[in-house]
């Protein structure tokens, strides 16, 4: 069978502190597949430029000024030539062996449209965070229906790979929707097909309190909501469990920063 062809691509701006860290490890990657990774910056100011220069030729890249995040991503999967594809975000970063993994998890299955798989959450030095967060996601990717994942997206998005010829049926990221927009594209790729689970770790998660998930995770949720009410499957009883969920997770993530807070206090 052909090598199958992987292309990343990472969006950025203003990420100097932890891109190298991102950089790393994609360019740390070894097994049957050929690599394209490219970097997307927005004309950061901060010191990116500075360490995406000192990767030389091994990363391609490009910076000016653009739209924001989603702007940057659909620039980057616009280009991207691989057979498989997805994005890494500048603060996060894949475990070792993980385009490995995903690799031969599409030559196994010639017929699957995308695969996603577990993720360790860690914080701004590297720490593992938030473990049950982890666990809860791994046993929901495990027990996925589309219905399952319009209650809530426990869908990794630094985790999930496709190919790239299904961007001609469901489309690119959609710029109206500023947070919760892996989700719009995951519930299109569910429309279409069920994933692939990967069982090991692919990923990690940074996740710190001025991160874009991190500031914005109330509305993050009900954008979510928003985009999963759309679908005709969402019937009274699913959209009962999404308000319900909706309601849980705000609280328990609003309760997690209330603590932080506390312990930084003192």
């Amino acid at each position: 069978m052909p090598r199958i062809r992987i292309s990343l691509v990472t969006p950025s701006y203003n990420q100097a502190r932890f891109i190298g860290r991102t950089i790393d490890s994609v360019l740390s990657q070894r097994g049957d597949f050929d690599l394209d990774y490219r970097v997307i910056d927005g004309g950061s100011n901060d010191g990116t430029i500075e360490v995406l220069e000192s990767y030389g030729d091994r990363v391609t890249w490009t910076s000016e000024r653009d739209e924001g995040q989603v702007d940057a991503i659909n620039k980057g999967l616009r280009g991207l030539t691989g057979d498989v594809v997805g994005w890494l975000n500048s603060d996060d970063t894949l475990l070792p062996g993980a385009l490995g993994r995903v690799a031969a998890a599409f030559g196994a299955h010639p017929e699957a449209d995308w695969v996603h798989g577990r993720c360790v959450i860690i914080d701004e030095s590297d720490r593992p965070v938030r473990r049950w967060v982890s666990l809860y996601k791994h046993y929901r990717g495990r027990h996925h229906s589309f219905e399952n994942l319009l209650t809530e997206n426990y869908i990794s998005q630094m985790t999930a790979f496709w190919r790239r010829a299904v961007h001609e049926e469901v489309g690119y990221l959609d710029p109206s929707v500023d947070l919760a927009f892996d989700y719009d594209l995951f519930l299109r790729l569910a429309l279409r097909s069920r994933p692939i689970y990967l069982e090991d770790p692919v990923a990690c998660f940074r996740w710190y309190g001025t991160s874009k998930s991190g500031a914005g995770f109330a509305k993050q949720v009900e954008q979510a909501n928003a985009i999963a009410a759309r679908y005709g499957k969402a019937g009274l009883w699913t959209r009962a469990r999404m308000r319900a969920k909706k309601a849980a997770i705000v609280n328990i993530y609003r309760a997690l920063g209330l603590a932080r807070a506390a312990l930084g206090r003192q």
